[in-house]
């Protein structure tokens, strides 16, 4: 008789890559106020962004060393928080004044697309990976956050206690950011809201982190890439958001939709916003195979990319309405 092993094969899905870019540049990120204001509005808010933009390529050309850098555009539609119109009225006039400006917009993403893109559901499975760390000091007094739907950089100031009988409270103490430089800068997060049919409502925070996960290649389905794009015309779109896709590549010669970074041009009213953004990436336990391939493609190419996720995700703020 010879000894035999027998072993499970493991359910765990290969990781699929995508393809890359060296940068993932967003044009805007736009409410319904902002297209109520009318192709103006729109032609305003380009003009004001195009300087940047070149900017952007200027800096993104000399970190490439003299190589032509892949740069890929973006723009992301809010359809999530509030329905306005229809893609076959907003689209192409949003493309057209984006020309006049001479900008070309390769991809456009609807906001709903990141809470949920073709039956998974993104918002739900970030949330799945936050490994919110108990801050120094702390003594698990703080329930998860899968139960308060808010996540700190920090230790919150301790809730006042009710004193007994001949004792005084205790006293105040501050909140405290984890990797505060000398002083802290804390932050509470809300992830998401409940109305009282208990449907959820996913925060802006946390769908702009899963907006840069998805443009950076770190997202996965049991392995598969999700929110790919998909090929469109903007001069032939449906009348409803529904039936647009979550990811529309409007551009067929466009570089990859993601990129080793990423680098938003928005308003300065989005800054709280990002800040809270950067408190959930730092936060979210990434796809390791993802990590992985992104890493070793970045070394083969030249291009380093930083450990930390986060600190691939860049901005430039400016001064629009």
């Amino acid at each position: 008789m010879t000894d035999a092993v027998f072993q499970e094969t493991t359910a765990e899905p290969r990781t699929q890559s995508v393809p890359l870019s060296h940068l993932s540049l967003e044009l805007g990120h736009l409410y319904m106020e902002d297209f109520e204001g009318g192709p103006g509005r729109l032609r305003r808010h380009f003009e004001r962004v195009r300087p940047w933009v070149d900017a952007v390529h200027a800096d993104a050309a000399a970190q490439a060393g003299g190589r032509r850098p892949r740069i890929s555009t973006c723009f992301l539609v809010d359809d999530y928080f509030t329905r306005f119109s229809t893609p076959a009225d907003v689209v192409p006039v949003l493309v057209e004044e984006a020309g006049r400006a001479g900008l070309v917009i390769d991809y456009l993403a609807r906001e709903s697309g990141c809470a949920v893109a073709d039956k998974v559901p993104l918002a739900e499975s970030v949330v799945a990976r936050l490994v919110a760390s108990p801050p120094p000091g702390s003594h698990g007094l703080r329930p998860p956050v899968s139960e308060t739907g808010w996540l700190a950089n920090g230790q919150r100031s301790p809730a006042p206690r009710t004193p007994q009988a001949m004792r005084r409270a205790g006293p105040w103490r501050p909140p405290q950011e984890t990797s505060a430089r000398r002083h802290s800068v804390f932050m509470d997060v809300e992830l998401w809201s409940d109305d009282e049919d208990g449907r959820r409502q996913w925060s802006c925070p946390l769908l702009a982190a899963v907006w840069q996960l998805v443009r950076l290649g770190l997202l996965r389905n049991e392995g598969e890439p999700v929110l790919t794009p998909r090929p469109g015309n903007a001069g032939r779109l449906p009348d409803d958001w529904d039936e647009l896709p979550p990811l529309l590549q409007l551009n067929a010669s466009a570089t990859p939709f993601s990129a080793y970074r990423t680098c938003s041009v928005l308003p300065h009213r989005f800054l709280p916003v990002e800040h809270a953004v950067r408190v959930v990436l730092d936060q979210t336990e990434v796809d390791a195979g993802a990590l992985r391939q992104i890493a070793e493609r970045s070394a083969r190419e030249g291009t380093p990319v930083p450990e930390a996720v986060a600190d691939r995700v860049t901005y430039v703020f400016h001064a629009g309405p």
